[in-house]
């Protein structure tokens, strides 16, 4: 009996039929779930998936699955401010398309998708659009004719342990694996009832807020946005400004070394997270700010969850400053450059992670002429994508890549 009344209420707020919804044991598993048993189940369609380079994860270790199996995957690119075109999903659609994947809002810069236009697409051609809705459920429902949707509880606030699948009616669905009777075959083994009852009262009541509660934290969101760049010289705030999710806020500040900048942060009694290379162990930039072309180095994701206090808003920005010049302060010695002559200098970066390449690169670029060029050498995967937005945030003209002895040479031209 619980478990049929959360079953409805989950219907009722995610606007589905409760023998359409599933309770898996994590988003993640929703996700790999949802992927596998519409491919298997449209297998006569075709062996074609469509996602977007900006999906979570485990979409894309979904995707990455079905390569290896031999499937082909069609990855949508994204504009600058994350959003795909829906039109770059129009045109990905075959014949032999199964299935195609679209996030309702992404998990680190906040901008929601135009789900909505993608799914009358997909409809159109007769593709079932899976909507990984984790971010956003708690907001409200997604609009427009999807066909399955994934969520995971703790991203609402509920507790970790409980995802969420829904199918809708006559989409093909093959499960993998041994199946039971319990979840529709769908989920084997006996569910966690009481994470589930406390999942979905806690959608419930995190819902009964959301309208009040979204219009509150825009407003502080909006003020990061608009404060950032005027209290941190070199800033760019990434995501899109009017389609985006309440709570969150990234941006990235040059000459920054990312890591050192979250813990100066958490000593001031602040955890935020950050996609730049340097957080990571594989020394590459997060797979978003990749995809948006934008920088990647002194990456800060701010998220807001509800009730936060406009007073903590306000003591961040107070401390934001002094951590991010304690910072470049510590990276911003001298370092030897090599000159090639008036019109070029050449920047030996081999060896050094983000953000040194960039600030080695604009401590000497004011010594070359209006066309003179600089040659930063780098082994830097993160170099690729920050030396062009170091570019496009200084108006300067990014000439392209070279191939060097060791690593790569990124060729910049002083326009002004």
């Amino acid at each position: 009996m619980l478990l049929d009344a959360a079953r409805e209420a989950a219907a009722e707020a995610v606007g589905c039929r409760a023998d359409e919804v599933v309770f898996t044991s994590s988003g993640t598993r929703a996700v790999h779930t949802g992927v596998a048993g519409v491919l298997a189940g449209r297998r006569r369609v075709g062996r074609h998936l469509i996602v977007s380079a900006v999906e979570h994860s485990s979409v894309l270790h979904s995707a990455e699955a079905f390569e290896a199996e031999g499937g082909s995957v069609t990855r949508v690119t994204v504009g600058r401010a994350g959003a795909v075109d829906p039109s770059g999903y129009t045109a990905a659609l075959r014949p032999d398309t199964a299935l195609a994947c679209l996030q309702s809002a992404n998990h680190e810069v906040g901008t929601v998708q135009p789900v909505a236009e993608v799914a009358g697409a997909c409809r159109a051609a007769g593709v079932p659009l899976l909507v990984d809705a984790a971010q956003s459920l708690g907001w409200g429902p997604v609009e427009g004719d999807w066909s399955l949707l994934t969520a995971g509880a703790q991203k609402w606030g509920g507790p970790a342990g409980v995802g969420l699948l829904v199918v809708r009616k006559g989409v093909r669905f093959a499960a993998q694996g041994p199946v039971d009777e319990r979840e529709s075959g769908r989920a084997p083994g006996f569910v966690n009832i009481p994470a589930i009852v406390a999942a979905v009262a806690s959608l419930r009541a995190v819902r009964a807020e959301a309208a009040q509660e979204a219009v509150r934290l825009r407003e502080l969101t909006a003020r990061i946005r608009a404060r950032v760049p005027e209290l941190v010289a070199d800033v760019e705030v990434v995501g899109d400004a009017e389609r985006r999710l309440p709570g969150i806020v990234t941006f990235s500040c040059l000459y920054v070394d990312g890591e050192a900048l979250l813990h100066e942060l958490d000593r001031a009694g602040f955890s935020v997270s950050s996609g730049s290379s340097c957080t990571s162990s594989t020394l590459t930039p997060s797979h978003v700010l990749k995809a948006m072309g934008v920088l990647s180095e002194g990456n800060v994701r701010v998220s807001l969850p509800p009730g936060t206090a406009e007073a903590d808003v306000e003591r961040f920005l107070e401390v934001l400053p002094g951590a991010v010049a304690g910072v470049r302060e510590k990276l911003g010695a001298p370092v030897p450059v090599t000159q090639g002559g008036p019109q070029e200098l050449l920047v030996d970066s081999l060896g050094k992670r983000c953000p040194i390449p960039v600030i080695e690169l604009a401590k000497v670029f004011a010594q070359v002429p209006v066309g003179g060029t600089v040659r930063v050498l780098s082994d830097d995967e993160a170099a690729r994508l920050d030396i062009p937005a170091w570019c496009e945030m200084r108006g300067q003209e990014y000439v392209g890549e070279e191939p060097a002895e060791r690593g790569t040479a990124y060729v910049v031209r002083r326009a002004g």
